[in-house]
């Protein structure tokens, strides 16, 4: 195994703006298991295995030493434009006000004078500390309210007016609001970031977003078996176990997690894998490369759905919900919501009890 990966073969995706963004990216959250530090060296160790796409957001505490990795690296023999750095605006930046300045921090942090692309990274301005447990609860926490997004999102098409992004998009919404949000954006989403592995492969986002010219990037994309344990429950699966999975990987001669991987590549999302070891980062970036599954193996990955979410998000909860299912508008309704529909349907007006009452 070589040390670098011909990025000629690595599979791109094309935007709706007809810009080209890696098929396989770098993520950059150490899952409160790996220092700033370890992760920077692997971002390092990972641009000059081939990686193009790297994953960033401000909430992970780490921009300023990977911005330090990149200036290096584009000083060396990367040009920038061969590069497509994605970061994120945490949820206590999320009034207008706050939006540029947590944009030019970023972008000061990375050592760059632009983004590619910059995303919402929660729909609403619901934050925890970092490191915090699951039992976590914000007292100004609050459901989704539509008008305060847009407020954040017209502030997001401010950066791209500006040139200080390239493209906006949207992370860990639901078909419910990202209705809402093409309804009234007047730049709309390039992508949507949202959990995507075998056991979670969320067929019906996933397909809205691909019917909308809206690219998906995958975060978990092997069941993030590294994943703080504020986001552990007893009901998780995981992926690398599952026997359909483990039969294909020995067919290949692979590590589970590579099926996901190149099952992830050849669906058409983007997964954003992220490890401290080099063998593996090199390793993952290759697998989408070489030796594709094969058409009945996707059609048997499909048999490995279990609706098994793995970041339930339940730090993000506000004072009434009933539990962790409110963040994802199960019913196919926003909790709290009280505009119409897209379609000229019912609004909703939620209930002293949390419920909701279509009302004409």
């Amino acid at each position: 195994m070589t040390d670098f990966v011909d990025t000629e073969r690595i599979p791109h995706r094309t935007l709706y703006t007809g810009s080209e963004m890696p098929g396989i990216g770098f993520g950059t959250f150490g899952s409160d298991a790996s220092s700033g530090e370890e992760v920077a060296l692997s971002v390092s160790g990972a641009m000059r295995a081939g990686y193009r796409y790297i994953d960033c957001a401000a909430c992970y505490g780490n921009e300023h030493l990977i911005g330090e990795v990149i200036r290096n690296n584009v000083n060396a023999d990367i040009l920038r434009e061969e590069l497509f750095v994605l970061s994120k605006l945490w949820n206590d930046k999320h009034k207008p006000s706050d939006v540029a300045a947590a944009c030019r921090k970023t972008l000061m942090d990375l050592k760059l004078e632009y983004l590619d692309c910059y995303l919402v990274h929660w729909p609403f301005p619901n934050y925890h500390p970092p490191g915090c447990g699951a039992d976590i609860r914000n007292p100004d926490s609050r459901p989704y309210i539509h008008e305060e997004f847009m407020d954040t999102w017209r502030a997001m098409e401010r950066l791209v007016n500006e040139g200080l992004v390239r493209h906006i998009g949207t992370s860990n919404v639901t078909i419910p609001k990202l209705r809402l949000i093409l309804r009234d954006a007047g730049i709309k989403p390039a992508v949507n970031q949202m959990e995507l592995h075998p056991c979670f492969q969320q067929g019906e986002l996933y397909q809205f977003c691909v019917d909308h010219e809206i690219q998906p990037i995958g975060y978990s994309p092997i069941g993030s078996p590294k994943r703080p344990e504020r986001d552990r429950t007893p009901d998780d699966i995981a992926d690398i176990e599952h026997p359909v999975i483990i039969e294909i990987a020995k067919r290949h001669d692979i590590h589970p997690a590579l099926i996901c991987l190149k099952w992830a590549s050849q669906r058409g999302q983007i997964p954003i894998p992220f490890s401290t070891k080099k063998e593996n980062y090199i390793a993952n970036l290759r697998c989408v490369t070489e030796d594709p599954l094969t058409i009945d193996e996707m059609e048997n990955i499909k048999s490995v759905e279990r609706n098994c979410r793995l970041i339930k998000g339940q730090v993000f909860l506000w004072s009434g919900a009933k539990s962790w299912l409110d963040l994802w508008d199960i019913d196919g309704t926003i909790p709290g919501w009280t505009g119409y529909t897209r379609d000229g349907g019912y609004a909703h007006e939620q209930n002293n009890d949390g419920s909701n009452t279509p009302r004409q």
